[in-house]
């Protein structure tokens, strides 16, 4: 006999089917690949690079170069004379600007430092750190988020496995009881419409695996453009037992609303800083004159203070301070909304879950006590005292109990899923 194609086969499975993936592997690949996660992780970092800037602008000096030249030229008449004077030294009988305003011209080359004096900086860098904080905590919802689409999905791909898992046991059952229906019938103990209805329950179960198998096939292309894996090929998933952590928690939710509070906080004192005085130290070296022929002796230095206090704008800050406060108010009630209804939600899922246990502790003793039954029929069927038609329609009965238990165990497992979730 040639093997060949034998051998083709299985290398054709093996190279389709490869090592098995679990939920861990699924769940860090679409962390990484995420684009919400790492477009929050980013402003996060672009934050922190605006408040270095704050700093540097209100705790760092500032030195600028400055150049100005002003060509302000007159035409004299002083003396019953008309001449050019490109830089007057004072006529008072002339065209041209007024001398008083222009000073004849400017002649400037200045270097100036510029240091600020307690002018409330902090307040701008801690605006910048909290909106940091609050991307941060943004990209972990995101994240997070994606975890329970990932999981649920990953739940699904199980369905699928458990559903082909299931209907190829049947098959392998449907086979053998096929042989020895073939046997009954060829020693005329059994009629060949008997074979018939195996050859036709064994088509069933034929196309319901084709049907399961094109199942997985799409939930796995789902759950890998979720965790973002450019892959088609066939792989297996490894079965997963979720549980219920033992503590109540809700902290990594009331995070956002601590957060929406401490930026509301710093954009009202960002907003007051204004009304702080505001002292700057400002010195300059080099040259300043208006009138060119004195340059060589007008080079210097000069030094002194600038000093700005806000005393009075129209009430605008005690109206900020309440628009804030209202908003406060706002962020306040959502987080006690949130605590109301995810108590609520997690008791509720709780009940539900207590219900899917019983159901599959029902089922588990339905499909035990069929196997007895069905085991019982082989027998009975052997020795001619059972027709097909009942062993079927009992085979049928046991698999639409084990349809069931596959799909309570599948909604078990969403609904802790969904649990974890909100218990964050």
């Amino acid at each position: 006999m040639n093997k060949f194609p034998i051998v083709l086969f299985f290398l054709l499975i093996a190279s389709q089917l490869q090592a098995q993936k679990t939920l861990d592997y699924y769940l860090e690949t679409a962390r990484v690949n995420s684009p919400l996660a790492n477009d929050n992780n980013n402003k996060a970092k672009v934050s922190e690079l605006e408040a270095e800037r704050l700093a540097a602008v209100y705790n760092r000096p500032k030195i600028d170069l400055n150049g100005n030249y002003l060509f302000a030229p007159i035409i004299s008449t002083e003396n019953g004379k008309t001449r050019f004077e490109a830089n007057s030294n004072g006529s008072s009988d002339y065209y041209g600007y007024d001398l008083s305003s222009t000073n004849g011209g400017l002649y400037q080359g200045l270097a100036t430092l510029t240091q600020p004096l307690f002018n409330g900086g902090k307040a701008f860098k801690r605006q910048a750190e909290i909106v940091a904080e609050v991307n941060r905590n943004t990209a972990q919802l995101n994240i997070h988020d994606l975890e329970k689409l990932v999981t649920d999905q990953y739940i699904l791909c199980l369905k699928d496995k458990n559903q082909i898992a299931f209907v190829n046991s049947m098959l392998k059952l449907i086979e053998n009881q096929n042989n020895l229906v073939k046997k009954l019938v060829d020693n005329a103990l059994l009629k060949p419409s008997d074979l018939s209805l195996i050859n036709i329950e064994q088509k069933n179960y034929e196309g319901l695996i084709t049907t399961f198998r094109a199942d997985y096939r799409r939930d796995l292309l789902d759950l890998n453009i979720l965790s973002g894996i450019k892959d088609t090929t066939l792989v297996e998933v490894e079965t997963i037992d979720l549980s219920i952590p033992p503590r109540d928690t809700n902290k990594a939710f009331l995070q956002k609303y601590r957060l929406d509070s401490l930026n509301l906080l710093a954009n009202q004192e960002v907003f007051e800083s204004k009304y702080k005085p505001q002292l700057n130290f400002v010195a300059d070296a080099g040259l300043n004159t208006t009138y060119a022929p004195n340059i060589p002796h007008r080079f210097g230095v000069s030094a002194g203070l600038n000093f700005t206090w806000n005393l009075f704008d129209g009430s605008q800050k005690s109206i900020v301070q309440n628009k804030t406060n209202i908003q406060l108010e706002t962020v306040s009630f959502y987080k006690d909304n949130f605590l109301k209804k995810n108590e609520v939600r997690k008791n509720k899922l709780l009940n539900e879950l207590k219900s899917y246990d019983d159901r599959i502790a029902i089922a588990k003793t339905q499909l035990e006590e069929y196997d007895n039954l069905l085991a019982n029929f082989r027998k009975e069927i052997l020795y001619g005292q059972l027709s097909i038609i009942d062993y079927i329609t009992t085979l049928k009965n046991r698999n639409m109990v084990e349809r069931d238990y596959i799909l309570l165990k599948t909604n078990r497992l969403l609904l802790i899923n969904a649990y974890n979730y909100w218990n964050w």
